[in-house]
């Protein structure tokens, strides 16, 4: 297989849920998981299934990726992305099967992997170098490149633990990009870097693909993943679904999507954050359409609401608006306070949008829960929404205007007739 850059192989992950780290405990709780297994057994005269504590991060997951192929990695959270770059990257160990690939790789996962945090961003630089197996005098070579595109030679000499998120992101792409390696993962964490940065990131990945290199790419932003990539992969519940073009991976994606959207939120199990209050009901509707919820109009007022378990101090409401083709469309957040904000009863955050001028499309939202700057509840595709055709101030919008995002209220002046 002198073209396959990265083989994964019947690869499976398993995490005992309730143990010690990753699941394995120590003697004392193997003890008395030993116990209670023994005395459940007698009680009831069966063996008892270990299905409640078995977590399958991936499920008998192959696949192959050729060299100099891009290929997005796509699903929602839990799916298995990040479990199978950790493996791939070798952080952590498959439970079955086996996944290898070929030459050098540079890894951008979460924040906060691949730098040690007390080394300064300068050391940092060098010591990721020396594990990729590069001399102190090829890394000397990229040095300064590294620094330029990172833009962080300021606070080269400063310990990495004191970088922002935003800071850290910088550096770790730089420095996965430059250092010549011949496959490059890179996961959703680029999310976090600025809307010019991420433009410059997503430049250097299509260089590095024309320069023959292998890029593994995570995204929920669905245009990048069809600008960027060959070919896609879909996980979900850590299985993979399906493989093909862009286009129909992304279709399959948010079918899925989709499917999780008709839930009741209450019983969604795909979220994340401290728990101590959740999101347990979510609605989106034009005004004077609320017996259609999910279906909006253009140029009409539209009304988000979300509903939560408890009410507790210092909560604020934050939600993101995607669209299935263009990805991210805004963020809207209740920190950010204007004069029209009123304060209503019960446990409810509500969002009033005076006039939709999203084009006709499909949406979905992500919504989050925070308490001060901790996360309480997060779902991905709280909701699903449609946007017809409508008009604005009187002016239809047309088809020839449905192509881009959005159509803002506007208005011409043209030359007088006859001239």
């Amino acid at each position: 297989m002198p073209d396959v850059a990265i083989s994964v192989d019947r690869l499976s992950k398993r995490y005992r849920l309730g143990k010690g780290p990753q699941g394995q405990g120590d003697f004392r709780d193997a003890v008395s998981d030993a116990v209670h297994r023994m005395t459940r057994r007698l009680r009831s005269g069966r063996r008892p299934s270990s299905a409640d504590r078995d977590l399958w991060a991936l499920d008998d997951v192959s696949f192959e990726v050729k060299q100099g192929e891009v290929v997005g990695l796509i699903g929602q959270n839990g799916a298995g992305k990040s479990t199978l770059l950790k493996i791939l990257s070798r952080i952590t160990d498959p439970t079955s099967g086996s996944a290898w690939y070929r030459g050098r790789v540079g890894s951008l996962l979460e924040v906060g992997t691949g730098f040690h945090p007390e080394l300064s961003g300068r050391e940092n630089i060098f010591l990721s170098g020396a594990i990729l197996g590069m001399t102190r005098r090829e890394i000397a070579a990229k040095f300064d490149e590294i620094v330029a595109f990172s833009e962080m030679g300021r606070f080269l000499d400063t310990p990495v633990k004191r970088y922002s998120s935003g800071m850290y992101v910088r550096l770790g792409f730089a420095v996965a990009a430059h250092l010549d390696p011949e496959v490059l993962i890179i996961d959703e964490v680029l999310a976090v870097g600025d809307a010019g940065f991420q433009r410059k990131c997503l430049a250097k990945m299509k260089e590095a693909s024309s320069e023959g290199r292998t890029i593994l790419f995570v995204s929920h932003n669905m245009g990048s993943i069809q600008r960027m990539c060959g070919r896609a992969l879909v996980l979900r519940a850590g299985r993979l679904i399906a493989e093909g073009t862009p286009i129909e991976a992304v279709k399959t994606y948010l079918k899925t999507v989709a499917g999780q959207g008709e839930l009741d939120l209450a019983r969604r199990t795909d979220r994340r954050g401290r728990g101590r209050t959740r999101m347990v009901s979510a609605a989106i509707c034009s005004e004077g359409h609320e017996d259609a919820a999910g279906l909006l109009i253009y140029g009409r007022p539209a009304r988000v609401r979300f509903e939560l378990s408890e009410w507790l101090p210092h909560l604020a409401c934050r939600f993101t608006i995607y669209s299935h083709v263009n990805g991210t469309i805004c963020r809207l957040t209740s920190v950010a306070h204007a004069p029209s904000d009123r304060v209503g009863g019960g446990r409810e955050f509500v969002c009033e949008i005076p006039e939709l001028t999203l084009v006709p499309g499909q949406y979905r939202i992500n919504a989050a829960i925070l308490s001060g700057s901790v996360l309480e509840d997060h779902v991905d595709s709280a909701l699903t929404f449609d946007v017809e055709y409508g008009s604005l101030d009187g002016r239809s919008l047309t088809p020839h205007q449905g192509s881009g995002v959005f159509v803002p209220r506007h208005r011409w002046i043209v030359p007088e007739p006859g001239r």
